[in-house]
């Protein structure tokens, strides 16, 4: 059975700072608390002795630093990144505060978003791209764990290419979710936002 674990990156805004859209364009490091996360991360993996095969991340800093540190605890070198991980744009409500991106977008259009992955005027997320990308991942035979370290918008694509319903599709700083793929190609999701 072939394991795939879908990783969102640490913090990237301590809790006192005010929360902003961050996206493709905008390639910060992780603070001290999204460090611990990925610490965490990596020693939760370690400590699953799992037969890692691959261990990709986007290509952003944040998402690098998340992988270097389950790397680091588990003993598996980075894969490299992959630009179909990468985070999504969020056009004019890139960097903004959260407060102005509701006032634009109003709650109906984010809710839109994190309950069904419909993107916010202006937006741009390659849906379309993005699901093919997934879909091809998830159609790879083999056996063992593939890690793939990535950011909230670009993480969604992955239930919303297999037509999963969630409540929620986000999946918040330093979590993880975990689909299966059985021998006959069948993906099922084993669970989603995890922290540990």
């Amino acid at each position: 059975m072939r394991r795939i674990f879908i990783i969102r990156h640490g913090n990237t805004f301590e809790s006192s700072a005010q929360a902003r859209r961050i996206g493709a364009r905008t390639d910060i490091p992780l603070v001290e608390s999204g460090h611990a996360q990925a610490d965490r991360l990596g020693v939760w993996f370690a400590a699953q002795n799992l037969p890692i095969r691959r261990l990709h991340s986007s290509p952003l800093l944040r998402a690098r630093q998340t992988a270097a540190s389950i790397a680091a605890a588990t003993g598996h070198a980075s894969d490299g990144s992959l630009p179909w991980l990468n985070e999504i744009d969020h056009g004019p409500d890139e960097g903004q505060p959260e407060a102005q991106v509701l006032t634009r977008l109003g709650p109906q259009a984010l809710a839109a978003w994190d309950e069904q992955g419909i993107p916010p005027k202006d937006w741009k997320v390659d849906a379309e791209p993005r699901i093919a990308a997934w879909r091809q991942w998830f159609a790879q035979a083999g056996e063992g764990a593939d890690l793939l370290i990535t950011s909230n918008g670009a993480a969604r694509f992955a239930l919303l290419a297999l037509g999963l319903p969630l409540a929620d599709l986000k999946l918040r700083t330093g979590a993880f979710g975990e689909l299966t793929v059985g021998g006959g190609g069948e993906v099922d999701l084993i669970r989603w936002d995890v922290r540990p």
